[in-house]
Order: C-alpha cells, then structure tokens, then sequence
C-alpha cells in the first residue's frame, strides 16, 4: 500500500471504517462472501452525500440498502476482467432520480475509464453476468479448443493463440462498429460449398448454439 501510495499519491487506509469515512464514492470490490463482514463494521456510517459503488454478484440494491443502512445511494454494477486491459464491459443499474447530475458524469466517467458501460433495469442484472460476466469464460474456452484444432493440424501453438485471439478480437470489434447482425457477418465469411460453411455445419451438428443457451441458462440460475 506504501508503494502504491508512493506512486499515485493517493493516500491509503487500514480499515475499512477509516476508507468509508474519507470518501465521496465507496467502491464495495470485494467477494460477496466478504459483504455480510463488511456489513458489520459499515452499517449505519455511510453519509447521505455518498455514493456506494457494488461490483459483488448476486447482492440486490435492497440487500445492499439492508446491510449498509436505510436511504444509502447504492450502483450497483457487473465489471468483467477485460477491465484489466481497458476493454470492460459493465452493466450498471441505479435510480437516477437520487443522483445529481455531477454525481451520474463520475459514475459514468468511473466505468467507462476501463472499457464501455451499459445502464440496464436492475431486474437484468443477473443476465447481465451472463452477457458479459461469466462470457469471457466461454471465449477463453473457444480461443482454446480452436487453437487446439489448429495445433492438430500443424500451426504452432503461440501462432494459432495469437491468430485465434486476433480473429475473436477482429470479429468482435465488427459487430460492434457496423451495426450489422451477427447472422449477416457470418454469411459475408460463408462462400456457397466453401470450407467455412462445412465448419458451421460441423458445429451445427455438434450442437453449439445450444451448448451456449445452456451455459446462459446455467449461470442465470
């Protein structure tokens, strides 16, 4: 903490009272599992000119409000771990009625300083974990299982990673930037008879849409 301090010369704490006491936002990025201790030592001391920042999985607003203290302005949010590399995504819910609008520019300037945000209902919070939270599992496994295949077939491994992973980052930056729906970019890369659409077809057959669905339905629950 020394080091970091030394650093940035942001001053650093002990406790977790001596952080919430010193701060307009309390950025709440620990485990949930940690949260019902955290509870203990913050209820009832958070001030009304505070803003509470969650990034803690399955913890409702209201159950926020419960362990915090009634009337606390709690976002509650779900980062990913491309954060690390400044290409997050983060869903965010919050009732913007209780947030000045100077208040709502740093909440939005806060998420978007690593990656993109979205604002949804907080109902969808849940499927937000799945949308982008828990996604980047699924992309890993796929970068691996390709890189795999084309290790099979003779490419060197940190040449298919590097290709695999440029291939994923390529597409995705696509859909993003045209607009355009996914459905319509795979069939630009489909030639009729050609080696893509054998390759769909092959996954197709292996159900992969719906081993996807299933992952989605899995964690949701």
């Amino acid at each position: 903490m020394q080091k970091i301090t030394e650093e940035t010369g942001v001053v650093h704490v002990s406790t977790v009272t001596e952080c919430a006491s010193q701060v307009k936002y309390l950025v709440l990025a620990v485990k949930p599992q940690v949260l019902p201790t955290v509870f203990k030592e913050l209820n009832g001391k958070i001030r009304g000119d505070q803003v509470v920042i969650s990034i803690a999985a399955g913890y409702a607003i209201a159950d926020l409000q419960e362990g915090l203290g009634d009337g606390v302005r709690i976002v509650r949010s779900m980062p990913n771990t491309p954060a690390m590399v400044g290409e997050g995504m983060s869903g965010v819910s919050y009732d913007e009625a209780l947030f000045t609008d100077e208040e709502k520019a740093v909440i939005d300037g806060f998420f978007t300083s690593f990656g993109k945000m979205e604002k949804v209902d907080e109902k969808l919070m849940d499927v937000v974990g799945s949308a982008s939270g828990c996604s980047p599992a699924y992309v890993y496994m796929f970068i691996e299982a390709l890189a795999d295949g084309c290790v099979k077939n003779g490419l060197p491994r940190q040449a298919a990673y590097r290709m695999v992973s440029q291939a994923v980052l390529g597409s995705a930056k696509m859909v993003l930037e045209t607009g355009k729906h996914p459905g319509e970019l795979k069939d630009m890369v489909c030639s009729p008879g050609g080696t893509t659409i054998e390759g769909l077809a092959a996954l197709e057959e292996s159900g992969f849409r719906g081993a996807i669905i299933k992952a989605c339905d899995a964690n949701f629950e």
